[in-house]
């Protein structure tokens, strides 16, 4: 019998680091269910629930569940890779591997940097935000993702950043989520990517989560994750 993948995600309203395997698995047509784990509940509440499910005390987990063991995979590039890894025809890093190579390099420094933008432009997936007053940090970082999605869409050819859809593009979609939540300009070619990306099946169930969150009422504070 094929695995059965259960994700442990945070709310969507906030949850970046959920959205990207959630959006990976949704567009490799894997199967899965979710958990979800309302994130800044009082009392420390949203921590106990997330370490019944994953030793970090952070979402996302992956659970892989096969002949009767569950496997627990956490943090989302480390959940994007186990995923391709384990479904090599899904093709989720471009088959070229000096493409790959770079794809990759895309992908770790989405994971590790960009503390300016995560702070000042918090994810608030499907609404809509005044932009701030932009530190020089920040718009530096604004810079570099808007060089990095023109030289990739340029070499690809599009109509993602490699081409055909890689973990790279799961790892940029909530900034581009954060772009359109904040009205960041981008030139058109970059506004045609990220209408590609917000119009994915994977990105249209996370924004229908994302409503019935806000339907039934979220804590006043955003959650900057």
């Amino acid at each position: 019998m094929p695995a059965k993948y259960t994700l442990v995600i945070g709310t969507a309203s906030w949850s970046s680091w959920s959205l990207r395997p959630f959006l990976l698995l949704h567009q490799a047509a894997i199967p899965f269910e979710t958990v979800m784990i309302p994130l800044r509940q009082e009392q420390g509440k949203s921590k106990k629930a997330i370490l019944k499910h994953s030793p970090s005390g952070k979402v996302p987990l992956l659970k892989i569940t096969e002949r009767g063991r569950t496997l627990k995979v956490w943090d989302s590039l480390a959940i994007c890779e186990t995923i391709a890894e384990r479904h090599p025809r899904a093709g989720l890093w471009p088959a070229n591997a000096a493409a790959r190579a770079i794809a990759r390099a895309y992908a770790a420094e989405m994971h590790s940097g960009f503390a300016n933008l995560r702070d000042q432009l918090s994810l608030l997936f499907g609404q809509r935000a005044p932009l701030p007053d932009l530190r020089k940090e920040t718009s530096r970082e604004i810079e570099r993702i808007i060089a990095l999605w023109n030289e990739a869409l340029k070499a690809g050819k599009g109509p993602f950043l490699f081409g055909r859809f890689s973990i790279a593009d799961a790892m940029y979609a909530p900034v581009v989520s954060r772009f359109e939540t904040y009205g960041v300009k981008v030139p058109k070619p970059l506004r045609t990517y990220m209408d590609r990306i917000l119009a994915l099946p994977g990105m249209q169930a996370w924004g229908e989560i994302a409503r019935k969150e806000r339907q039934t009422g979220l804590p006043d504070a955003p959650a900057t994750l």
